[in-house]
């Protein structure tokens, strides 16, 4: 997670990039991020950094990897 932070802030198109660990559940943990579009979305997971972490961390996961894209309300 630490790992892929720096250069997914400094992707074209990033916004924002936060790591969060649950309060309740300290192995539990988000990563949340803006892009400008979703082409920069998409640009950044096709990346080397972004599928390399995608690969360490899917056989540490006792569920599946699940992204989730959403859009603010307010």
């Amino acid at each position: 997670m630490f790992d892929v932070q720096g250069p997914t802030r400094l992707e074209p198109g990033c916004l924002s990039y936060g790591a969060f660990r649950s309060v309740r559940d300290p192995d539990e943990y988000y990563i949340h991020t803006r892009w400008k579009d979703m082409a920069a979305f998409e640009r950044h997971a096709g990346l080397p950094h972004t599928v390399r972490f995608v690969e360490v961390i899917e056989p540490l996961l006792d569920h599946p990897f699940k992204v989730t894209l959403s859009e603010q309300l307010w």
